[in-house]
């Protein structure tokens, strides 16, 4: 069994034309979302053995803002190819992964991330595809042996937390 967890970037700032889309911060919005996530995944004692996240901006903002809500997250690991992959390219990373990794994080990008959500779950596939918005993550529980085993339907979603559902006021 292994977790694989998919979390989608928090809202980044358009203020700014001049700032090409790698370089784009996030937003006050963001900040907010990406600190409110941080405490749910401290509350909910969120562990992973690797992180997996793209190098754009807003992704490492959104790291800095998950640990600014308290939470303390595990090795990261910062690849390239996250930014600009499509779901099949995401999808062989996600398999490349070593096999003493249990529990995986990958923080990216859409409509990638809701594509792979809704893909590798036989059940709640058409929850997270019609609407990932961003700082939201989905939860699903993987039934394979290792990562080069995950394909279309081998796993369960068990959780799909949206910044939105986390906002007291």
């Amino acid at each position: 069994m292994r977790s694989l967890t998919l979390l989608r970037h928090a809202k980044s700032s358009w203020d700014d034309e001049s700032i090409n889309d790698f370089h784009r911060p996030l937003n006050e919005r963001g900040w907010r979302a990406a600190k409110a996530m941080g405490e749910y995944l401290t509350t909910h004692g969120k562990q992973f053995d690797l992180i997996l996240a793209s190098q754009a901006e807003r992704v490492v903002q959104t790291l800095r803002g998950l640990a600014e809500g308290g939470w303390r997250h595990g090795p990261v690991q910062f690849d390239p190819a996250i930014y600009h992959a499509g779901y099949q390219e995401l999808l062989g990373i996600v398999q490349a992964t070593s096999t003493d990794v249990r529990r995986l994080l990958v923080v990216g990008h859409n409509p990638t991330i809701g594509a792979l959500a809704a893909q590798l779950s036989r059940n709640g596939g058409e929850e997270v595809l019609g609407k990932y918005p961003t700082g939201a993550l989905a939860e699903i529980e993987l039934d394979v042996d290792g990562w080069a085993d995950v394909a279309p339907n081998s796993g369960q979603l068990t959780a799909f937390v949206t910044p939105k559902s986390l906002f007291k006021d």
